[in-house]
């Protein structure tokens, strides 16, 4: 299925993945750390949004504004010292939406821990903007690894999940 999605898209001249991938990094200092000594959840999710914008904008060469951030999960805690990695991508284009994924690790030199451990990871729904403040279609993406395709197909997932959850809420009001 990901490769008939492939050939459909090339026709609507679509971005690869790669094209607007962002990766940054923070060092954790004692000001961002909460009353238990590691990182304040609210600026981990700040830096998770601030990527996550700028790859969506980087993609669609407008503004965006976040509309939702799902499936947040915070693995482990994140200690004064330590140096974050985020990455995000672009994963689906929908009407005048788009999908990006951050993935967010840690190093901790001061404790001895120089490979990646997984912080978090998180899925943004971002609306693109366009003239006149109105949502407009951003252009569409696709993967050309396996994981990239893993990821376009999974979005699409996430995306029912979320309408389905909403139907739910609204029926039970």
């Amino acid at each position: 299925m990901g490769h008939q999605i492939h050939s459909k898209m090339k026709k609507l001249n679509p971005k690869a993945m790669r094209e607007s991938y962002s990766e940054t990094t923070e060092i954790i200092l004692p000001a961002d750390l909460n009353t238990n000594k590691s990182l304040f959840g609210g600026t981990l999710v700040s830096y998770v949004d601030k990527i996550s914008a700028i790859t969506a904008y980087r993609h669609t060469g407008t503004a965006v504004t976040t509309l939702s951030i799902d499936h947040l999960i915070f693995q482990r805690p994140v200690p004064e010292g330590a140096i974050l990695t985020l990455r995000a991508g672009v994963n689906r284009v929908f009407k005048t939406s788009l999908e990006v994924g951050c993935k967010v690790t840690m190093q901790a030199p001061k404790d001895g821990i120089f490979e990646d451990l997984h912080v978090c990871t998180a899925y943004l729904t971002f609306v693109a903007i366009g003239e006149n403040q109105k949502a407009t279609s951003p252009v569409p993406v696709f993967g050309e690894t396996s994981d990239e395709i893993r990821r376009f197909e999974q979005a699409l997932i996430r995306r029912d999940a979320r309408f389905k959850l909403k139907e739910t809420m609204v029926s039970h009001k």
